[in-house]
């Protein structure tokens, strides 16, 4: 294991959507990247669009934490250091209070939730060692605001925002600095598959690789100094 002389970059749900975006972003400031998604042609696309060499590819489920160590071990091995996480994953299942059973509570808890708590805990003693590192929870405006029928995905964002804020105090005296970038709908083949066009246009929703602007801006530009924060994105409509 060489240590890599470019910065690291870990992104979850980097196959598609914002996760691609995000990728691609961080490359183009010199970042090296590593690709965590559930689907290996997802994370082949996304490795054939990046500028740097070298991409990272790790297919994983990240409601199984073996995954996520899977994931951490692999970066490390291939890079011999880890400076940014992307938390991106997420998953919207569309169902009422009374429709939600049990097993999709927990569901939508492990991945939205409990995953990025484990790759957090994960990347932490790294961030460490190396003194310092960033964190960008990508949680979402149904975290004050949800639709109807999407009460656990905006519990568990809610949660991930104050997640972020206490990780963000506990990072502080050791360089360790959590973000949370919360949009709003967002054209995504995930958010696509709750709402069609006819119920929410287009012309309403965020673009992915603005979303994506806006995390690296977290990352390495304007927005450092916001750790802590949970930064809203809404697309005003004309």
């Amino acid at each position: 294991m060489a240590l890599m002389k470019s910065p690291v970059a870990i992104v979850t749900g980097a196959g598609r959507g914002i996760g691609r975006a995000t990728a691609l972003e961080l490359a183009g400031y010199g970042y090296q990247v590593v690709l965590v998604a559930r689907t290996e042609s997802d994370l082949a696309q996304t490795a054939g669009l990046l500028v740097a060499d070298g991409a990272l590819t790790v297919a994983a489920d990240l409601s199984r934490p073996a995954d996520i160590e899977r994931a951490i071990a692999a970066a490390m091995d291939r890079f011999g250091r880890i400076d940014a996480l992307i938390n991106n994953a997420g998953y919207a299942p569309v169902a009422t209070l009374e429709q939600t059973t049990p097993e999709e509570w927990q569901k939508v808890l492990d991945i939205n939730l409990t995953a990025p708590f484990l790759l957090t805990s994960a990347v932490w003693p790294v961030f460490k060692k190396g003194g310092g590192g960033v964190i960008v929870n990508v949680t979402s405006v149904a975290a004050r605001d949800p639709f109807p029928t999407l009460a656990a995905y905006g519990a568990t964002k809610a949660a991930l925002n104050l997640l972020t804020l206490a990780a963000a105090r506990e990072g502080q005296p050791l360089g360790i600095r959590v973000h949370a970038v919360a949009p709003a709908a967002t054209e995504t083949g995930m958010f696509r598959s709750l709402m069609s066009e006819e119920q929410f246009p287009r012309d309403r929703t965020l673009d992915p690789a603005d979303v994506a602007r806006v995390i690296v801006q977290c990352v390495c530009g304007d927005l450092r100094y916001s750790s802590g924060e949970v930064i809203y994105m809404h697309r005003t409509v004309k």
